[in-house]
């Protein structure tokens, strides 16, 4: 029994966006600081439901209907916005999947990174510019500063990934949501950006709930594994376990799409 209390715990959650099933049913699972756990399922599995439920950024009409999610002792759900708003970028952080929806096309990439320091108090202007160009460096994008007054159209799909990576350590959080960070990248780029990811993990002590569809990702980065299917985790518990003995079909069907998995 860990006796270190959960970074963050999620218990019960359950979601509606109106349909005649739940999207998350009864969902529970909790993370360690320095600890990923990777969520696992199929498109419509409820597995982003579950994250943006996390930070209160339910696109409507989807709404939590149930549950409990605890952070750093603190109920997310019974927060006002305006303190949600303190939490959301600062202690607990998002990385898009698609970066070219979620940047700003006509800001500077420095300017976009600066931001959420400037917003939450973290620095003044010339503070967090500076702080821009350190983790431009930090995602391993080179000549930091002068890139740091690129627009995104000027950077490919691997630098603006780096360029979320960036923006969501800008606030120094305890927890970073990854919302299927690699599914745009190629095979090569993809494995940069999770070596990356892990290396700032490692660095940082971040918490890190990565959302994906695919095995292979949670078997490369995450130590445990919740998998979900139809709203609900049907499997749930250290990575290596799961990968040597899964219990649910489901879970099998997942694995087989790994390749060299037996």
């Amino acid at each position: 029994m860990n006796a270190i209390p959960p970074l963050l715990d999620v218990q019960r959650l359950t979601v509606t966006f109106g349909g005649p099933s739940n999207a998350v049913d009864d969902v529970s699972f909790d993370i360690r600081s320095g600890e990923t756990l990777g969520m696992v399922g199929e498109s419509g599995s409820g597995k982003s439901a579950t994250a943006f439920s996390i930070l209160r950024l339910l696109p409507p009409p989807g709404r939590i209907i149930g549950g409990n999610i605890w952070f750093e002792g603190a109920d997310l759900l019974s927060l006002s916005e305006r303190d949600m708003r303190r939490v959301r970028g600062a202690a607990i952080s998002l990385i898009f999947q698609e970066p070219m929806t979620a940047l700003n096309p006509v800001m500077r990439v420095g300017d976009q990174i600066a931001e959420a320091m400037i917003v939450h108090g973290e620095a003044t202007p010339a503070q967090a510019r500076a702080r821009a160009v350190e983790l431009l460096d930090a995602v391993r994008i080179p000549d930091a500063a002068s890139r740091v007054s690129d627009y995104p159209h000027q950077l490919s799909g691997g630098m603006r990934q780096r360029v979320m990576i960036a923006i969501a350590l800008a606030c120094r959080p305890r927890l970073v949501i990854a919302d299927e960070p690699t599914t745009a990248l190629d095979v090569t780029i993809q494995a940069q950006v999770l070596d990356l990811l892990r290396e700032l993990q490692a660095r940082y002590n971040l918490a890190l709930l990565l959302v994906t569809h695919d095995f292979g990702v949670i078997a490369r980065m995450a130590d445990r594994v919740a998998v979900m299917f139809k709203g609900k985790v049907i499997e749930h518990g250290p990575v290596r376990d799961i990968l040597r003995h899964p219990t649910h079909p489901y879970t099998h069907s997942l694995l087989a799409a790994v390749p060299g998995h037996r």
